[in-house]
């Protein structure tokens, strides 16, 4: 005899926020936007107000909306955030126990992939874009300042990962890079980086580029795969470093 399988019903708040949640997602309300009163969206979905205040906790919970109490009170929509997407996946890993070492390999594959897309693509406006950015992260390379050094690495990294126009490949690399950002923090904080090490890593990035603006593809993956493990030994090194205490 076949086991019986339980089906979960979904409750009444939890329908009324899958209905809001779906004209949020499709533009039907934008950022920005009042909700309807209670009174209408009560009157709309048949429930009571309790029910639509508990909707009300789960859109706000998400950060789909905020919430303002009191009699002039209501929803109101909230434009999406990445941090928070990045908050959920680090605590993910947190929960998991999974090492600074997987984040930097996933963020090598990431990256790697990206520059062959950028080579396949052979976009000049996208080289224009690296170029300018090299050019203006010259300043940093004579400043003692090291969290100047290191927001401009990681907007140059956040390029490459952005240059061909993949959203998904994009948000992905967004999510990474918020925790990635949250660990270099903590770093700085406890080590001594100076301008040596960014004179390396502006090298680095100064190769990137001539390689894809010779059309060599295969060679600007190869360099970009060795230097980005470079990295994660000397951030990471051997040490057994796990998300928890970078997000804690």
């Amino acid at each position: 005899m076949a086991k019986s399988m339980l089906v979960k019903v979904p409750k009444a708040s939890e329908l009324v926020a899958a209905n809001l949640r779906r004209r949020i997602i499709t533009g039907e309300l934008g950022s920005g936007d009042l909700l309807p009163s209670e009174v209408v969206l009560m009157q709309e979905f048949g429930v009571s107000r309790p029910t639509l205040r508990e909707a009300f906790r789960i859109l706000e919970s998400e950060s789909i909306i905020t919430v303002q109490r009191g009699a002039r009170g209501g929803g109101r929509v909230l434009q999406p955030d990445g941090a928070v997407a990045a908050r959920y996946m680090g605590i993910l890993l947190q929960y998991q126990g999974v090492p600074l070492s997987d984040l930097y390999q996933a963020r090598t594959e990431i990256e790697v992939s990206a520059v062959g897309m950028i080579g396949a693509s052979r976009r000049k406006a996208v080289l224009r874009d690296l170029e300018s950015r090299l050019e203006e992260g010259q300043q940093f390379l004579t400043s003692p300042d090291e969290e100047k050094f290191a927001e401009f690495s990681v907007g140059f990294h956040l390029a490459v990962v952005n240059a061909p126009g993949s959203t998904t490949l994009s948000l992905l690399g967004a999510m990474l890079f918020e925790i990635i950002d949250a660990h270099n923090k903590i770093f700085m904080a406890t080590h001594e980086v100076g301008l040596p090490v960014n004179r390396v890593a502006m090298k680095a990035y100064s190769k990137l580029v001539a390689l894809l603006a010779a059309g060599d593809t295969e060679g600007a993956q190869r360099h970009w795969r060795k230097h980005l493990g470079n990295v994660e030994q000397y951030m990471v090194g051997d040490a057994d470093s796990t998300l928890v205490e970078v997000l804690s």
